[in-house]
C-alpha cells in the first residue's frame, strides 16, 4: 500500500512536469507566429495562450483517455497492475526529459510523438520486440513527413493568394477589406469543423458530417462578414496606419487563440493520460483500454500547461516566430491557417499527424514563398534532427528509468 501511494505520488510529479513541458514547447506554438509577426507581445501571447490551453483543458479536453496513446504497444503489457504503473511512470518522466532538453535547446519537438516514443520503450521491455505495433509507428514516421510537407504547400498557396489578390492591385487596403470575409470566413470554417471533428467536446456531441460542414459554413458566412463589418468601422474610427497588415493582424489573433484552446484540449491527454493510468490503478487494482478521467485531473494538467508556458514557452516562441524566417501578419495568418487545416484533414483521414510540425511547416511555406534565401535552413536541419531524435532518444531513457523503478519498487 505504501508504494502504491508513493507511485500516485511519483505520477502527480511526473504528470504535472510533462503538463509544464506541453505548455513550454508544444503549446508555445499557437501564440508563436502572432509574436514573431508583432501581432501581440509575448507578455500577451504568455496571459493569453495560459488562459485558453487552461479553458481548452478543463472544459473541451477529453474525460475519456486511451490507456495506451495511439494503440502503438500492446495492451498485453497492462496485465500486471504494479508493472503497468511503473510503465506509465517511466514514460511520464522519459518524455519529459526529451521535451525539456529540447526546449532548452529552443527547438519545437512534438510531444505526443514523446509520450509514443516513451510508451515504445516500456512495451519493449516487458513484451519484447511483439509488443510493439510496428504498422501504427510506421504511420507517425509518415507524419513526420505528412505534416510539414501539407502544412507547406498550404502556407505557401494562401500567401501566393493574397500577393496576388490584394498587394499586387491598385489599393491594397481597399482590396484587402473587400475580401476579409473570404480570410476570415475560411478561418472560421476550419476552426468550426475542427472544433466538432478534432476535439473531444466535438466527439462528445456525435454531430454528423454533413451537419457539422452545414454548420461551419453558416458560422463562416456570419462571422466573415461580421468580421469586415468590425474591421471597416474600426478603419473609419483610427485609421490603420500599417495597412493590410493591420487588417490580418487582427485576424491572426483570432486564429492563433483558436490554436491555443484546441492545444489544451488536445494535448493535455499526453500528460493526464498516464497519470490517470495510475490513479485507477491504485485505486482500483485494475485497468481497461480507457479509463475516466476526472475534471480535478484535467484543472491539474491545466494549470501545468499553463505554468510551462508562462515559465518557458518564450524559447520555442522566438525560434517558431523569427529564427526560420521573418513573419508579417499576413505570413502569420497563412502559418495559422495552414497548421488547422492540416491537424483538421489529417485527423479526418486517421492520420497521426504532429500540430508542432504542422507548425513549423507552415513557417517554411511562407519562407519559401518569398524565395529559399529567406529561410534559415541551418536551424530547419536542426528542428527535423529533433524530431527523428525524438522516438528514439524518448524509447531509450523510458527503458532506463522503468529498470530503476523496478529496483526501487
Amino acid at each position: 500500500m505504501v508504494h502504491a501511494y508513493f507511485i500516485l505520488t511519483a505520477g502527480y510529479i511526473f504528470g504535472f512536469y510533462m503538463a509544464w513541458n506541453i505548455g513550454a514547447n508544444d503549446v508555445a506554438n499557437s501564440m508563436a507566429s502572432a509574436v514573431g509577426a508583432k501581432a501581440i507581445t509575448i507578455k500577451q501571447a504568455v496571459l493569453i495562450a495560459g488562459i485558453l490551453n487552461f479553458t481548452g483543458a478543463v472544459f473541451i479536453g477529453s474525460h475519456v483517455t486511451d490507456t495506451i496513446r495511439k494503440g502503438i504497444v500492446s495492451t498485453q503489457t497492462l496485465a500486471d497492475p504494479h508493472q503497468a504503473a511503473l510503465g506509465a511512470l517511466a514514460a511520464l518522466l522519459a518524455a519529459s526529459l526529451w521535451v525539456s532538453f529540447a526546449t532548452w535547446k529552443s527547438l519545437p519537438v512534438s510531444t505526443t510523438h514523446s509520450i509514443v516514443g516513451a510508451m515504445i520503450g516500456f512495451g519493449l521491455m516487458t513484451g519484447g520486440v511483439a509488443a510493439i505495433h510496428w504498422i501504427k509507428l510506421g504511420a507517425v514516421v509518415l507524419s513526420w513527413i505528412i505534416s510539414p510537407v501539407f502544412s507547406l504547400v498550404i502556407a505557401w498557396l494562401m500567401f501566393k493568394i493574397i500577393l496576388k489578390s490584394i498587394f499586387e492591385k491598385h489599393d491594397p487596403l481597399a482590396r484587402a477589406l473587400r475580401l476579409c470575409p473570404c480570410f476570415i470566413g475560411s478561418a472560421c470554417f476550419v476552426v468550426a469543423l475542427s472544433f466538432l471533428f478534432k476535439t473531444p467536446l466535438g466527439r462528445r456531441l456525435h454531430v454528423g458530417t454533413p451537419t457539422a460542414l452545414l454548420g461551419a459554413l453558416l458560422a463562416a458566412l456570419l462571422l466573415g462578414y461580421a468580421g469586415r463589418a468590425m474591421l471597416a468601422r474600426a478603419m473609419r474610427n483610427r485609421g490603420f496606419s500599417n495597412g493590410v497588415e493591420e487588417i490580418f493582424r487582427r485576424i491572426q489573433i483570432g486564429t492563433s487563440c483558436y490554436v491555443a484552446l484546441a492545444g489544451g484540449a488536445n494535448d493535455v491527454a499526453n500528460a493526464i493520460g498516464p497519470l490517470a493510468v495510475i490513479y485507477f490503478l491504485v485505486d482500483t487494482g485494475s485497468i481497461g483500454k480507457t479509463v475516466a478521467v476526472p475534471v480535478f485531473l484535467l484543472a491539474f494538467g491545466g494549470i501545468g500547461i499553463a505554468a510551462g508556458i508562462a515559465m518557458a514557452g518564450y524559447r520555442v516562441m522566438e525560434t517558431m516566430g523569427s529564427r526560420i524566417t521573418t513573419l508579417t501578419n499576413t505570413r502569420g495568418f497563412c502559418v495559422d491557417f495552414a497548421a488547422a487545416t492540416t491537424v483538421l484533414a489529417a485527423s479526418k483521414m486517421g492520420l497521426p499527424v504532429s500540430t508542432t510540425h504542422a507548425a513549423v511547416g507552415g513557417v517554411l511555406g511562407v519562407g519559401i514563398a518569398r524565395g529559399l534565401e529567406a529561410v534559415n535552413f541551418e536551424i530547419i536541419l536542426q528542428i527535423m534532427l529533433y524530431w527523428i531524435l525524438t522516438v528514439p532518444a524518448a524509447a531509450l531513457t523510458s527503458m532506463v528509468i522503468y529498470k530503476a523503478l523496478q529496483h526501487l519498487l
